[in-house]
């Protein structure tokens, strides 16, 4: 393990900044002082953080790295460095993979590759399926961060319909499940209306057809199965207004129920389409402008809990088709932390807020050791970042396997410095240093 200290740079933790340096020893912070004399410290490496910030790193809690069985997309080593690049020190698997991780020993064949592949810690969930139950309550609760259950067909269509099924999940679950809350009832409907008024649906109708009717019809049916069965429930990218008013109401009396958004539904909306095309195209849709501005506003006033990309890369190619064909996802995970620092920047969101959402929240809703803060005894999972300096997304630093990106090209207020994971510097200055320091994350339950 490297000896690393970080020097001088403004600490952001539990709504603190403080100017301090960063002793690591075996991977782990071992002593945040005020005052270092640097000739103490002759066999450590050194990071100048003078006139920078020092988060935790990110925990994306919500990422498709398409390993196993959709390779072509991208995989564990191709997207943990993208990652890494992007601030991002932990990730969180989805299930629908080809095959779809749906039990134990398809868990642990994902968990081996990361072992193998990943710059940065790692875990997965097990899917939920309208026939895992027995599968779902016996799991090792310290092992993976929580059930997924796709309330409606997505990408892979892991769709689980059985109502009846579903409350017995809910009943007898003792993890988290995260669901992608949508009515899959109220989308088909929607999609044969404009199927027969339509003779070509195109991007702008894909709102319409995953409406926002969809999205608050499901999350109330779900929050209602929560609040009946005292069930740790965790919303997935929530898309409208109206879901921002309705769990601001129901978050006042139950802790058990939190809510993520993704950095795309933040910055764009309906409008983009125009611009952008199936290259915004994802489940749930980017909706209106007034959607937008709740997203933001409800993150900045604490009725959304976590920020998670939904990292869900497709070659270009695919997105190039039709509107019907093209598959809906978008790679995020290189450039998710930039897009919110631009929120910084422009004084809608404090910087320690952002630091709440995206490392202590999702530390604490899924029970994770000794991650998601600056503190002695914890792992030195962390990012530098300079809110001086600017960066593009330029084609030469895409990371991503799809080779693409909607903010392909912009101006960011904001560039990511230095990512470390476990201790070790995973990218510095533009450069992934590709070590393994990726390790599984262990829950503390």
């Amino acid at each position: 393990m490297e000896k690393l200290i970080i020097y001088n740079g403004i600490i952001v933790n539990e709504g603190d900044y403080n100017r301090a340096s960063i002793i690591i020893e075996n991977g782990k912070i071992k002593e945040i002082v005020k005052k270092l004399k640097l000739s103490d410290y002759q066999d450590f490496k050194v990071i100048d953080a003078s006139d920078k910030y020092i988060l935790p790193g990110m925990i994306d809690t919500h990422v498709h790295f398409r390993e196993p069985g959709l390779t072509h997309k991208g995989d564990i080593f191709t997207e943990s460095r993208a990652a890494a690049a992007g601030g991002i020190t932990t990730f969180f698997d989805m299930p629908n993979t080809i095959p779809q991780t749906t039990n134990v020993e398809e868990l642990d064949k994902k968990f081996q590759i990361a072992k193998e592949k990943s710059l940065i810690n790692y875990s997965f969930y097990i899917g939920a399926t309208n026939d895992n139950l027995e599968t779902l309550t016996n799991i090792d609760k310290t092992k993976i961060p929580g059930i997924k259950l796709f309330y409606a067909s997505s990408t892979g269509n892991m769709l689980v319909n059985n109502t009846e099924y579903i409350e017995q999940i809910f009943q007898k679950s003792n993890i988290p499940i995260v669901v992608h809350s949508e009515d899959n009832d109220i989308i088909t409907e929607n999609l044969e209306k404009h199927k027969n008024r339509l003779s070509e649906l195109t991007i702008e109708d894909h709102p319409e057809i995953r409406s926002v009717n969809a999205c608050i019809s499901a999350t109330k049916k779900l929050t209602e199965l929560a609040i009946k069965h005292k069930t740790k429930l965790h919303f997935l990218h929530i898309t409208t207004s109206e879901e921002v008013d309705y769990l601001s109401d129901i978050k006042l009396s139950n802790k058990n129920i939190t809510a993520e958004v993704t950095p795309n539904h933040l910055f764009y909306d309906s409008s983009d389409y125009k611009e952008y095309g199936n290259l915004l195209k994802c489940n749930p849709a980017i909706k209106e402008m007034r959607h937008r501005f709740a997203l933001v506003a409800g993150l900045d006033l604490g009725f959304i809990d976590t920020v998670g990309t939904d990292h869900a890369p497709h070659l270009l190619s695919e997105k190039q088709q039709f509107y019907e064909k093209a598959p809906s996802g978008i790679p995020s995970v290189q450039h998710a932390l930039n897009i919110l620092l631009e929120f910084v920047y422009q004084k809608h969101i404090a910087l320690d807020t952002i630091v709440e959402k995206i490392a202590h929240n999702p530390a604490k809703i899924f029970n994770i050791a000794k991650r998601g803060f600056i503190k002695e005894n914890y792992w030195a999972d962390l990012v530098i970042v300079d809110l001086n300096v600017q960066s593009v997304a330029s084609p030469d630093t895409i990371l991503y396997k799809c080779g693409w990106t909607p903010v392909q090209d912009r101006l960011f207020n904001s560039k990511i410095v230095a990512t470390i994971v476990n201790g070790k510097i995973v990218f510095d200055n533009s450069h992934i240093i590709e070590s393994q320091a990726g390790m599984q994350v262990e829950f503390d339950r």
